[in-house]
Order: C-alpha cells, then sequence, then structure tokens
C-alpha cells in the first residue's frame, strides 16, 4: 500500500529533475509546538524534509517550505516504516502531553509509537536519531542536587513514566541495534504557537487577569524557548554523540522572578495574589476528581504539582558543551512570545 504523500507545492533549490541532493530527513511532530520553530529552520539548513500529522488540513504553512506531508501517527507501524524509507536522519518529537490523562493513552503514543519509529530507522539505516525526551523524568527534584543528566530518575505522573520508558526505548536501540540514538531533553516548553504549560501559567493567564503566584513565588521554574530546543536538534545531528543524553533548558529563575519579568514585557502590574500551596492541591484534588464525570481536563490538574511545587534548578552545560547549546534570555524569549499572541489577535497589546 503506498504511503499517504501530500506532494511538496514548492520544490527545494537543489531538486533537479525530480530527485534532491539534500539530505532528507523525517519529522514527528512537526505540526506541534515545537515543530513550528523546527521544521521551517531545517528546511533553511538545506535539509529535505518530510514531515508527519495527523491533520494535514490545518498545516497549510508547511505547503510554501517544500515539506513532504505524511497524514497518519505513529501508532501506524506499517506507515512509520514506509515514511523512513530513503531518509539519511529521523527527528522523532512526537509525543502526547498532557497534565491529565490515561496511562494507556500515554504509553501508546509514548513508548509503543517511539518504538515503531525507531525500528523503521534501524531498518531505513538512519545516520542520526534525534529522540525528544523531558527534563521531567526526574520527577521530583532533590533539593541537594543540581538537575544534570546524571540525576536519579524517579518519575511521578503517567506521562512522566510514559517519557522515562520511551527514552530507556531509545538507548536500548542504541546498544542493542546500534541505531545512532541522541537523546534530549527539553524543559518547559515556550514560545509562539502554544497555549499550553507554561505559556498559559506564566503568560496568558496573567495577561488575562488571573495572577496568582503559590508560596511568595520561591519555587523555581525551568522554561525553555522552542526556537532554542530546535536549534539544538539540528545541533546535535551533527555534533550529538550517540548514546548520549543532553538537558536542553534556558535560564531558571524563581516563578517570583518569571513573573516580574513577563510582567514588564507585557505592560502589567506586577502584583500577583499569593496563594498557599496546601489551598491549591486541595482544588485540584476536586478538580481532577469531578474530571472523571465531566471527562475534560481541569484547569489546574492534581499532576501539575511536580511541575510547580519544586526547584528545578537544571543544567545544561553538557549541552552548551557538546552541541554548541546558546539560548536566548528569558526576557527576550517572552518578549517573541507575546509578539505572536499579540498578532493572532489572542491578547491586546497594553502599552505601543
Amino acid at each position: 500500500m503506498p504511503i499517504p504523500l501530500i506532494q511538496p507545492r514548492h520544490r527545494h533549490r537543489n531538486d533537479i529533475d525530480g530527485m534532491t541532493s539534500s539530505p532528507k530527513i523525517f519529522v514527528t511532530g512537526g505540526t506541534g509546538f515545537l515543530g513550528h520553530s523546527l521544521l521551517p529552520m531545517l528546511v533553511q539548513q538545506g535539509y529535505h524534509v518530510r514531515a508527519l500529522t495527523r491533520h494535514p488540513e490545518r498545516s497549510a504553512w508547511l505547503h510554501p517550505l517544500g515539506v513532504e506531508i505524511v497524514q497518519g501517527d505513529v501508532e501506524d507501524e506499517a506507515l512509520i516504516q514506509q515514511a523512513v524509507e530513503g531518509c539519511q536522519y529521523v527527528i522523532h518529537a512526537a509525543g502526547r502531553f498532557s497534565f491529565w490523562g490515561k496511562r494507556e493513552q500515554f504509553e501508546q503514543t509514548n513508548v509503543i509509537g517511539s518504538r515503531h519509529v525507531m525500528q523503521a530507522a534501524v531498518n531505513a539505516g538512519v545516520e542520526k536519531f534525534i529522540h525528544i525526551s523531558t527534563v521531567v523524568v526526574v520527577g521530583t527534584p532533590l533539593p541537594d542536587l543540581l538537575v544534570d543528566e546524571t540525576h536519579p530518575t524517579h518519575p511521578v505522573d503517567p506521562y512522566q513514566r510514559s517519557k522515562l520508558r520511551g527514552e530507556q526505548v531509545a538507548l536500548d536501540y542504541f546498544h542493542d541495534h546500534k541505531l545512532p540514538v541522541v537523546v534530549l531533553r527539553p524543559g518547559a516548553f515556550y514560545g509562539p504557537h502554544g497555549r499550553y504549560a507554561f505559556n498559559r501559567l506564566f503568560i496568558e493567564d496573567p495577561i488575562k487577569g488571573l495572577r496568582i503566584q503559590l508560596n511568595n513565588g520561591r519555587y523555581i521554574t525551568f522554561p525553555v524557548y522552542t526556537g532554542d530546543v530546535a536549534a539544538s536538534a539540528i545541533n546535535a545531528l551533527k555534533l550529538g554523540k550517540a548514546g548520549e543524553v543532553y538537558n536542553i533548558c534556558g535560564e531558571t529563575m524563581t516563578h517570583h522572578q518569571a513573573n516580574d519579568i513577563v510582567s514588564e514585557e507585557a505592560g502589567i502590574s506586577r502584583f500577583r495574589l499569593n496563594v498557599p500551596g496546601w489551598s491549591m492541591i486541595a482544588l485540584a484534588y476536586v478538580w481532577t476528581a469531578l474530571s472523571e464525570y465531566t471527562h475534560i481536563e481541569p484547569y489546574y490538574p492534581l499532576n501539575l504539582r511536580s511541575y510547580v511545587f519544586n526547584y528545578w534548578r537544571v543544567s545544561s552545560e553538557k549541552a552548551k558543551r557538546d552541541l554548541n547549546f546558546q539560548p536566548i534570555s528569558f526576557r527576550d524569549g517572552v518578549r517573541a512570545t507575546l509578539d505572536w499572541y499579540y498578532r493572532e489577535g489572542i491578547v491586546k497589546p497594553r502599552r505601543g
């Protein structure tokens, strides 16, 4: 059965008689939060990109880039086998991420789906495989340890457990099948094209008037700009050492510091209503229990506590050394994110 492929409307400048001399790369998750930064960068770097998406009708922005679109998802093993054929590289960025959901759903995408992509890469003789994991596989950072790549991993929710298992599958494929895998563990994504997790909690909610701060903002957060993650994935194709794991994180800072920067850039008050942590956890318990009946994700799920009620002192020194990782400042990243919110009309700018 032929691969369900939507041919690009604009071919690469290196294409000759329908063939391309550009290195071909298969990208999963290419139309997600990270993909909006990653795919244009790959094309700019001269890669011939083949991207997997479940909803090609929502991906018109890919056509001017000359990207091949494969319709489907990582759970379709036969499709993935065909999609990876002929590709020299793979960036596996697809994943199910949510603070709420069933274990089986996370496992199906983040573990079984990952295995499908890796096996297809082995069969195709891929030269480098970049697996996008997450630093939250750590679970709960130990208070006396910096979160580097050697920090113990004790995931505490279904998403974290599935991502750690997916990461372990990737490293097993390196050891057992000689697949040249590089694992990247990004921090909390923020940037244009996203309205969930960090973007919502630290940027969108405060601008819309929901300005709260837990326990005086003393906890430490671990944001990373999506453009920096994309650049790191591309650098890892050439510079990443097979079998290695790299943290990819920007400046770590207290919630109070992050709130101040967002407020200054958005032109809103620095004031945050201080909320004791116990009251937010109690609310999350109630909200999460109700979701079992409503089948709607709670606004503050109980699983948020691992991400919020912790001191995420993340080190990315290894990536800076090996991958030439150079994160932008949090202030610059917030400014770019706000510009996207304004362009999309999601919020109105408070100042000129």
